[in-house]
């Protein structure tokens, strides 16, 4: 059975996501695209602003530019540009031109760069002078690449400026728009390797804009409204939902280290109703609004993926916005994206003290046209999805899904697409999450940690997520994180702990008083009664994307060194 039309099938314009900007810049051609930080002036941020109109025609621009430079459609190009006017524009001309943008995340280490940059073989390379001298120095890509557009100061290494760029697109010209098919490739964006190998996810450009339609519809976003992007890729959409983007002034690789006075005066400066943050992130302006006694009144949505969100941290965000504000948790990945979704009005007590109890953390019901299963636990590669491979409600499995913005493939990685990757009987292609859950009997989605993650004792197998919520309440407990010590099938578990900031100066007395509480709980599940040994540490290593994701297998390499 194939899908309904998408809304671009059903206009008869391409399937094209940047046709959403021309037509915001056709129908609002002054109202703001964009304000973006400029510098700090006695101590508040300074912004400029850009129409849609004026969005729309530089990046026309930079498209005319790009064909003259003589990179073509279907050409792959890395995109190494900050959050800024220059990062919207070059991205929507690129796919006003039919080019193939990679994005990587510059946090992710060097050598991960490398490797990306040298599986993606990009054909251009346009970014910051910094990020140029990196590739030449370093040798990205560097059979690969034979143009080159630099942002600020060139050097020797060839081609040309942003500002050759637009001259070569010239200020007038007609407009650009690749009639681009839907299954054509629109984009390849890396995963961030957090609990494994950087792949390259393989966009379609039906994904993008049946991504942009499932926000809209699934989320209520409106044209007209204004977001906070504290994740730039998630606000490339910002434009074709007909939002206003504030890009803050912060650093987006580090999301945790954001300061919430500079958030705080841009939410009241352009009156921001929508927010997409990182856990971390959200941890850090929720505790900000506390202390501060601050409201948020213009904030109808805050929207928050990477990791499990904490519900202090949604009670946090929830005090601080009104009582018609929400608070949504959608769970997805960068291979799928939303799967499904809970708002706060549905985080009841019942649900949290569940998810303390180490019932896992409840992520809601399946959105718009995804179907989501779960599939029987294994490492191996299933070819074809039988129904015999499936579980009903109340067995934990691994999490799948079938839907319109389930990307089918990696880029030149078989091995690991045919591991991700299901076929099922009506051709359709499933994504494994890779983590593990289960429904409940009225149709909620659970999540209980990676499944590369469990602790495989010779008891059976003990998911991070749900172990990690029962210690997580224990006073002066930060956050915990479980790691198997030895092989599969005889690990032993051992609790990894992180002390709140206040009591991290502290004697050892606390962290024994905090040891004692932990094993005197374990006693009281029986599968968890292995857990004797408690290591605390000084701060858990987290993802370079979201700043929240733990990095249990550096711990577990720590755990290993602990006498």
């Amino acid at each position: 059975m194939n899908a309904p039309p998408s809304d671009s099938a059903r206009s008869g314009r391409p399937c094209n996501v940047a046709a959403a900007l021309t037509e915001q810049a056709r129908d609002r051609p002054d109202s703001a695209a964009i304000h973006y930080p400029v510098g700090i002036h006695r101590g508040r941020v300074r912004y400029e602003s850009a129409s849609y109109a004026s969005l729309d025609a530089l990046s026309d621009r930079y498209a005319r530019g790009l064909a003259h430079y003589g990179i073509e459609r279907g050409a792959r190009v890395a995109l190494m540009v900050p959050p800024g006017l220059d990062f919207f524009a070059l991205f929507f001309a690129l796919f006003k031109a039919g080019i193939v943008p990679v994005l990587i995340d510059p946090g992710i280490g060097l050598k991960p760069l490398k490797q990306c940059l040298d599986e993606a073989e990009p054909e251009a390379f346009i970014g910051v002078s910094k990020a140029q001298l990196a590739r030449v120095l370093l040798r990205w890509s560097s059979q690969s690449i034979r143009r080159c557009i630099t942002i600020g100061p060139r050097l020797a290494w060839g081609g040309i400026t942003l500002t050759g760029l637009a001259r070569r697109g010239g200020e007038t010209g007609l407009p650009v728009l690749a009639d681009t098919r839907p299954d054509e490739t629109a984009a390849v964006l890396f995963t961030s390797g957090s609990t494994g190998i950087p792949k390259g996810v393989v966009y379609d450009h039906r994904h993008f804009v049946a991504q942009v339609e499932m926000l809209r519809d699934t989320f209520g976003i409106r044209p007209g409204e204004v977001d906070l992007a504290t994740f730039p890729p998630f606000a490339l959409f910002d434009p074709a939902l007909g939002m206003t983007t504030v890009v803050p002034y912060m650093d987006p690789t580090r999301p945790a280290k954001a300061n919430p006075r500079y958030l705080l005066q841009a939410i009241e400066q352009f009156s921001v109703s929508n927010i997409f943050g990182s856990p971390a992130l959200l941890k850090v302006l929720g505790s900000y609004c506390e202390e501060q006694d601050a409201q948020l009144p213009t904030l109808k949505r805050v929207l928050s993926a990477g990791a499990a969100v904490p519900a202090d941290t949604v009670a946090m965000m929830q005090r601080a916005m009104t009582s018609e504000g929400r608070v949504y948790t959608p769970y997805g990945a960068t291979e799928c994206l939303p799967v499904t979704s809970i708002s706060s009005a549905e985080m009841n007590p019942e649900l949290i003290a569940a998810t303390r109890a180490g019932r896992g953390t409840c992520v809601g019901r399946p959105v718009g046209q995804n179907q989501v299963r779960i599939l029987r636990l294994t490492d191996e590669a299933v070819d074809v999805l039988n129904e015999g491979d499936l579980l009903p409600a109340g067995e934990l499995g691994e999490i799948i899904v079938q839907g319109p913005t389930t990307t089918e493939r990696y880029w030149r990685r078989v091995a690991q697409t045919r591991l991700a990757k299901i076929r099922a009987e009506d051709g359709r292609i499933w994504h494994r999450m890779g983590d593990a859950g289960y429904f409940d009997h009225e149709g909620r989605l659970w999540f209980c940690g990676r499944k590369s993650q469990r602790v495989q004792t010779a008891d059976g197998d003990l998911f991070a997520d749900q172990v990690e919520a029962i210690f997580n309440t224990v006073d002066g407990v930060e956050r915990s994180a479980l790691v198997g010590l030895g092989e599969p099938g005889g690990q032993t578990p051992v609790l990894c702990v992180e002390l709140r900031r206040s009591d991290k100066a502290l004697d050892a007395a606390l962290e024994m008083t905090v040891a004692r509480a932990i094993r005197e709980r374990a006693t009281q599940h029986d599968s968890l009664k292995r857990i004797e040994r408690v290591l605390f540490h000084p701060g858990f290593p987290v993802d370079t994307r979201h700043n929240s994701k733990i990095g249990r297998e550096k711990l577990a390499l720590w755990a290993t060194n602990q006498s």
